[in-house]
């Protein structure tokens, strides 16, 4: 099973998607509904389209980042973490490696698939990091896609995923993982 995940991971070199997420606030007990489309690729690449419930916009080239708020009319710009390169920032640099990066287990051994027919796993980085404590990830049994994750933190916070609409190697251009803000934003330092 890993290493069907490992294979289809290691094959891909871009993937896209539409995402529905739900975020949990442990110590605002608060839950936020979010929506939008993700676009991944190799190399660290990533850019995150948030529609609801505000238009925002992550990008990144692998070596920069820029958080663009257009309801602030500001984008904050900084160097990109090396976590967006590593298994937290990217699932392709992270999937592509499990058994390096994670370890795994059935969320259930008893029941190894949910409602839907999906496997799911229960990933704890070997390298513990603030934004990531374990990954839940629900994949699709013929194809090892990502159908649903839930990123779990330090302070037992987390963001569930649900993705729909999923295209891999569809030939994502490099620009789309730039940015140049609109006339008259305001840039502002990441910190």
């Amino acid at each position: 099973m890993v290493r069907g995940v490992e294979s289809a991971y290691g094959r891909m070199i871009d993937l896209k998607a539409d995402f529905n997420q739900t975020s949990f606030n442990k110590s605002l007990n608060s839950t936020i509904p979010a929506q939008g489309a993700v676009y991944l690729k190799k190399g660290g690449k990533l850019r995150w389209e948030y529609s609801e419930p505000t238009k925002q916009e992550i990008v990144s080239d692998g070596k920069k980042l820029w958080v663009y708020t257009p309801q602030l009319n500001q984008v904050n710009v900084g160097d990109a973490p090396e976590a967006l390169a590593g298994p937290a920032g990217s699932f392709l640099a992270g999937l592509g490696k499990v058994h390096e990066h994670f370890t795994v287990r059935f969320l259930n051994p008893a029941q190894p698939t949910d409602a839907d027919g999906n496997v799911v796993l229960d990933l704890t980085p070997k390298q513990p990091l603030p934004t990531m404590s374990r990954l839940i990830l629900a994949l699709d049994a013929k194809t090892w896609e990502v159908r649903k994750a839930t990123i779990h933190d330090q302070f037992e916070n987390t963001v569930s995923m649900r993705f729909t609409r999923l295209a891999v190697n569809s030939g994502l251009p490099d620009q789309l993982f730039t940015f140049v803000p609109p006339a008259g934003v305001a840039t502002v330092p990441l910190r």
